[in-house]
């Protein structure tokens, strides 16, 4: 059970969330940066902080994830490991709704994921 990916857990905890067309997308690295800096992003079993200089911390589960994450041609792309498992390399879309922050795998065409601002 532990092989699914981080982003499929959450999308499997969460619930129905505001609606899709409620959310802006994110163009850049900067306005990125001053959407997550200094703030944690949670939902049920996740804490997670995303650093300016490219770092990724945090706990999914009970398992310690890491990463590093560059901001590439108008998407957050990050490497990830989550406990043991390589959870690989993966560019997302990314938009946010007030305290709500969206991830959405393979540029924007794969599984989404919502996160609380705190």
């Amino acid at each position: 059970m532990r092989k699914l990916t981080l982003l499929t857990c959450a999308a499997f905890m969460a619930l129905i969330g505001p609606a899709w067309a409620e959310y802006q997308k994110l163009d850049s690295q900067r306005d990125f940066v001053s959407v997550v800096e200094g703030k944690t992003l949670t939902r049920p079993l996740v804490e997670l902080r995303v650093s300016e200089s490219g770092g990724i911390s945090g706990t999914g589960a009970v398992w310690d994830v890491s990463g590093k994450w560059v901001w590439k041609g108008g998407y957050f792309c990050r490497s990830l490991t989550w406990g043991d498992d390589d959870l690989g390399y993966n560019c997302q879309e990314v938009a946010v709704n007030g305290g709500k922050i969206r991830f959405t795998s393979d540029k924007g065409t794969g599984q989404s994921a919502i996160f609380s601002l705190r």
